[in-house]
């Protein structure tokens, strides 16, 4: 008797066992939603993300946006015109596509807080 075995999902040159396996790969972990989260208003400088999550280290904040910016979720651009350097993030087309999930996720959240807390 033959087992079936599950076919793999591809992305972006990973594979992934099922479709909630590469959702949460791509936005999965401690920072990646907060940093979504945070874009949703619209585009923020490097500074004020670091400001609006100050327990975030600066390495791990680098670190989470290169990744967001790799798999295509968030777009980074840099203004060379005058100093200080200007760095600013935004939700690409395809990290908007994020907001009901991140919106849902946020609305959970307050809904433990004010139910389950106690």
């Amino acid at each position: 008797m033959d087992v079936a075995v599950p076919k793999m999902i591809q992305f972006k040159g990973n594979e992934y066992p099922c479709c909630t396996s590469l959702t949460m790969g791509l936005i999965g972990g401690k920072w990646k939603t907060v940093i979504l989260f945070h874009l949703i208003e619209g585009t923020l400088r490097y500074n004020e993300l670091r400001k609006s999550m100050p327990t975030v280290t600066e390495r791990t904040l680098s670190l989470q946006l290169k990744s967001l910016e790799s798999d295509g979720l968030v777009q980074r651009k840099v203004y060379h015109k005058k100093p200080p350097l200007r760095v600013e993030y935004t939700l690409t087309d395809f990290g908007k596509t994020l907001i009901p999930i991140i919106e849902s996720i946020a609305h959970w959240g307050d809904y433990a807080v004010e139910n389950y807390s106690k």
